[in-house]
């Protein structure tokens, strides 16, 4: 599939923050957010979503529960601490509100916060599993696309 120009700049902005969050690289991980941050906010959402929606299914086969969710803050969380400090639990944990649709009584985060956090739980996730992103955003693009063609005017 040929994404339109704007698909094709969050693609190689969320490859290079994700990619920035698996090596543990602070610096680039803030400079690559930075880039994803300045791109159209509820389309960076809905592709971050839907890569992460499709991680945890493919990690949950057999759906996903509170203590498994819990398991995924922490890790996520406890393992970027080490190398970005500024990791807030709060926002992963909103983040994965969004994605779960579970209503949560706190704010929506930032932009920049979720072209952060977003890339940081993806990233988790991917290592997680041992899975590689490429596939996942191709299908988040894929299904989003679908969803337009299908979605009253």
């Amino acid at each position: 599939m040929t994404l339109p120009r704007p698909a094709r700049d969050i693609a190689a902005a969320v490859t290079a923050t994700v990619a920035a969050a698996a090596a543990r690289d602070a610096t680039a991980l803030l400079a690559t957010a930075a880039r994803l941050a300045a791109l159209n906010p509820e389309q960076v959402g809905l592709v971050l979503g839907a890569v992460t929606r499709s991680l945890l299914e493919d990690l949950h086969p057999d759906g996903l529960r509170g203590d498994d969710v819990r398991a995924v803050v922490e890790r996520c969380v406890l393992g970027a601490a080490a190398w970005y400090p500024d990791v807030d639990p709060d926002v992963v944990v909103d983040l994965l509100s969004d994605v779960l649709d579970v209503p949560r009584p706190f704010r929506k985060p930032e932009p920049a916060e979720v072209a952060v956090h977003g890339p940081l739980l993806v990233a988790d996730l991917l290592a997680a599993g041992g899975r590689r992103l490429d596939g996942y955003l191709a299908a988040a693009f894929a299904e989003i696309a679908r969803g337009e063609l299908v979605e009253p005017p």
